[in-house]
């Protein structure tokens, strides 16, 4: 066996896709009303990656967005800030030098956000650069292609390129669980991305469908604990594309804590990457609508 095979033939990779989705179906039955409180919410405002990925950004549209950031802390002292804002590295220089609050993040997909279709040494630049520009976290896409393929030796490679460039900083290895289609799948590459260097792994760019799923998250939870357990190395763990409601947060909260436990329960190892659900949660928080994003 090569090192990959090996390090692979020390986990149950024979998932069955059916016992996935009954567990999870009753881990939302009977679990996620526990953590329907206010505090838990709260918890979950602190763990958001408030994220701009669109086509329209622009630098007016990127300093408008670090600067509710910097606002929010003074119309809401007692509220948690965000964990993160996360932007095209294009937009690192901006937020960088715009963002006043402490404890904030500023993450930047990089390496040919969405498609990962780009060779390793754009992918590297494009990384040095945006950590250059003040990103303190680097989120990058698995090569699905070859992982599809049977490559795993260029998806590991290209892991380890980028996080060596990252060095000390933060990187996030995006999955696209949607294209991985099943639990052995999505097993297969959260073990191979940590393997290979990973800090967090990612359900979701948010640009393909499916995106997140309960299901894809279980499994992601289940790799992040086994390999805790056999490394001792700990993972983080986000979800992001297609959350688009408190009860989708609430779901994946559940989901971590249920597989991971309290330990997980940081927004040091759970985030949430969207956009949409900062002023869902905030509403809740505070008993009123609100669109303060």
């Amino acid at each position: 066996m090569n090192k990959i095979e090996e390090v692979l033939s020390k986990y149950n990779l024979k998932i069955s896709d059916e016992e996935v989705r009954e567990t999870v179906k009753n881990i939302i039955a009977t679990k996620v009303h526990e953590n329907d409180t206010p505090e838990v919410k709260k918890f979950l405002m602190g763990s958001v990656e408030l994220t701009t990925l669109k086509t329209t950004d622009s630098d007016e549209s990127v300093l408008a967005f670090t600067e509710r950031v910097n606002q929010f802390e003074e119309a809401y002292p007692t509220l948690p800030h965000v964990a993160t804002i996360c932007v095209y590295p294009r937009f690192a220089k901006i937020v960088s030098e715009t963002l006043e609050v402490d404890g904030v993040e500023i993450a930047c997909v990089s390496g040919s956000f969405p498609s990962s279709q780009a060779l390793i040494e754009v992918k590297t630049v494009e990384t040095a650069l945006a950590l250059k520009d003040g990103a303190t976290e680097i989120d990058m896409v698995l090569s699905v292609g070859a992982f599809l393929s049977g490559d795993y030796e260029t998806v590991c490679d290209e892991i380890q390129q980028m996080k060596e460039t990252c060095g000390e900083q933060k990187l996030k290895v995006i999955l696209e669980t949607g294209c991985l289609k099943t639990a052995e799948n999505i097993k297969t590459a959260s073990l191979l991305a940590m393997y290979s260097g990973a800090d967090y792994i990612k359900t979701s760019t948010g640009k393909l469908e499916p995106a997140a799923t309960p299901e894809a998250a279980y499994v992601m939870c289940q790799a992040i604990k086994e390999y805790y357990e056999k490394t001792g190395v700990q993972i983080g763990f986000k979800p992001a594309g297609g959350l688009n409601s408190v009860m989708d947060a609430l779901i994946y909260y559940t989901i971590v804590k249920e597989v991971l436990g309290e330990k997980w329960l940081t927004n040091q190892w759970f985030r949430m990457g969207t956009s949409r659900l900062a002023n869902l949660l905030l509403s809740e928080v505070i008993g009123k609508e609100t669109k303060f994003f």
